[in-house]
């Protein structure tokens, strides 16, 4: 299969690569209807296929569309690709923990594994689907990095119920070094995590699917509009962080406050004197008065 290159020259020893859990950058690299190359390299070395079970075309469904304006919310990263089998695989690149993160998953993946037909069509006609999640932060217990979640029988652990499995990548877990990568997975794991901080396409990068992805992710052959798109949608990125921040800390305050009244309480009904219990609460005479005023109503 041949792959698109642009068709000018350029400088690969100076190169400055965008964050490619950035959800423009993901999209514009892994959703390029012409350079399928790259998502064909990443799905056969994440998933581990081998022979036969290898992809070797994939019809991607929806591009990547870029926010109109800083601060709009882009919509979940989630490519869809169909191989020449009928296999369908959904990607998605999530930066931070939501609640309810692991339903959510289940749900769509098994949404769009019953939407492959309509109502009264053949069961059999449904193919496989597979999820493949990249995320920023530690979710599963343990330390490895790559997970795969099958449905096994609960006895004899076979493996029947084939059509919908899981594949995790949890970046934050992943900590080689670049002279320390062997296979293409974590090659591939190192770019998506790592690229950003690189000034030149490292030197064990034989495999020419994610050659293209580095080419792709250099900042000198993306044009202004998408990289408009790309500082807006880290503009929107910060600031769902910076929310996430301050709804954690207004908990931690609200529970630290609640504890305090809790105390001003059990000191209360033990007719305590204001001196002592705002003593004993670490808090001023007023605010104690206050507590005990509303205790009161």
């Amino acid at each position: 299969m041949q792959l698109v290159v642009p068709a000018r020259s350029h400088n690969y020893n100076n190169m400055k690569f965008v964050d490619v859990k950035n959800d423009i950058a993901f999209r514009k690299i892994f959703g390029n209807e012409k350079k399928t190359g790259i998502i064909i390299s990443f799905l056969n070395a994440i998933l581990k296929l081998e022979g036969g079970q290898r992809i070797q075309e994939v019809d991607i469904i929806n591009p990547y569309l870029l926010p109109r304006v800083a601060g709009e919310k882009a919509s979940i990263i989630d490519i869809h690709a169909k191989d020449e089998t009928g296999r369908q695989f959904v990607i998605e690149m999530q930066v931070a923990h939501v609640d309810g993160f692991d339903k959510r998953v289940q749900y769509y993946t098994c949404r769009d594994y019953s939407m492959q037909i309509d109502k009264g069509e053949q069961y059999h006609l449904l193919k496989p689907i597979y999820f493949i999640g990249i995320l920023d932060f530690n979710f599963f217990e343990g330390a490895d990095y790559l997970s795969h979640h099958i449905i096994l029988n609960g006895e004899t652990y076979e493996h029947q119920l084939k059509d919908i499995q899981f594949t995790f990548i949890e970046l934050q877990k992943f900590a080689l070094l670049e002279n320390e990568l062997k296979t293409l997975s974590e090659k591939w794991i190192f770019f998506i995590k790592n690229a950003e901080n690189l000034e030149v396409i490292p030197n064990h990068v034989d495999d020419e699917g994610l050659r293209e992805a580095y080419r792709d992710a250099d900042k000198h052959s993306w044009k202004k509009e998408a990289l408009r798109a790309y500082d807006n949608a880290s503009i929107a990125e910060q600031d769902e962080r910076g929310k996430l921040i301050a709804a954690e800390r207004k908990g931690e305050i609200e529970g630290r406050n609640n504890e305090k009244e809790k105390v001003v309480e059990r000191c209360w009904q033990k007719n305590m004197k204001i001196e002592e219990i705002a003593e004993i609460a670490e808090l001023p005479i007023n605010e104690i008065k206050l507590i005990i005023d509303k205790l009161k109503a």
